[in-house]
């Protein structure tokens, strides 16, 4: 699939953290998780490889030869077990760029993407790809270009070390800041950095600051923020939209009703992320600014 060259949206294919939670509970704002594609200046970047990753997958089936980029924050269970069901991956003429930083015991991505396709967590290794794998280790802080698109990162603040990517083209960007825990006494300076003047912050709230700060089931060190922070970066960095993102699999679709309530209460453009969501940047002469629909 040849993309649009003047074209940046952003699309949701997995929005929940920890663990899948599908079922009746989760129906409306979906039970994968962690998968965020961007569709920037002809570039298809692919954000972490949650279970939601299945599920842009098929939707590739429809559109290959496929030519993209995937980029890790990093390699807990929920940002990379879609990948050995990322069914384009094993079709030979597709080619993904894959990225990633090196983990603080030395593994590179590939070595941990790899590692959980061996037995005997798996029976397919990941040898049997058929597509073009090329993997690259990132460094922390230093920026990477495709033309004109420009794909930052900044380290996050999370057990076992994660970043958070900004990406930006023609005078926009998204930031994408997922698993993450704030200060108790500052803003994160990477945080603000990557939010800062952003058209869209898809940030980690997955506790309530009821939540997080409970006395008897604290949530403090577990390396996750809230939607309250979220806010504060929001107002902080100047952000356009905000998007609340890595959903809590206890939290069904009421409580995220009531959680979206309250963000738009506390920053009107505000959108808790679900399975489908659009959002467009900078659209194609004939789609629609904003649309529920991932084609």
């Amino acid at each position: 699939m040849s993309l649009t060259q003047q074209q940046f949206t952003v699309h949701f294919w997995g929005v929940r953290g920890s663990i899948p939670c599908p079922g009746p509970e989760t129906v409306r704002y979906g039970g994968n998780t962690s998968c965020i594609e961007m569709r920037v200046g002809g570039h298809r970047l692919i954000f972490d490889g949650g279970t939601g990753l299945r599920v842009l997958g098929q939707y590739l089936l429809r559109h290959m030869p496929i030519d993209a980029h995937l980029f890790f924050t990093h390699s807990h269970w929920d940002h990379i077990q879609g990948f050995p069901f990322f069914t384009p991956a094993f079709i030979p003429g597709n080619k993904f760029n894959i990225y990633g930083c090196i983990a603080p015991n030395g593994e590179t991505i590939e070595n941990r993407l790899n590692n959980q396709m061996l037995h005997p967590n798996f029976p397919v290794p990941l040898k049997v790809m058929g597509s073009t794998l090329v993997f690259n280790d990132i460094q922390v802080n230093k920026p990477i270009k495709f033309d004109d698109v420009i794909i930052e990162n900044a380290p996050l603040n999370h057990p076992g070390e994660a970043v958070g990517y900004r990406v930006s083209w023609e005078g926009h960007t998204a930031a994408y800041v997922s698993d993450t825990e704030h200060y108790p006494d500052r803003m994160d300076e990477n945080v603000l950095f990557l939010a800062q003047d952003a058209d869209v912050m898809i940030y980690d709230a997955t506790y309530t600051d009821a939540e997080y700060n409970h006395p008897k089931t604290s949530k403090v060190g577990w390396g996750h923020s809230t939607w309250q922070e979220a806010v504060k970066v929001a107002k902080a960095a100047n952000v356009k939209k905000l998007v609340i993102f890595h959903h809590d699999p206890l939290h069904n679709d009421e409580f995220l009703d009531k959680v979206g309530e309250d963000v738009a209460q506390a920053f009107p453009d505000s959108l808790m992320a679900r399975e489908g969501l659009s959002l467009t940047l900078i659209a194609p002469a004939s789609d629609p600014p904003e649309t529920e629909n991932s084609d």
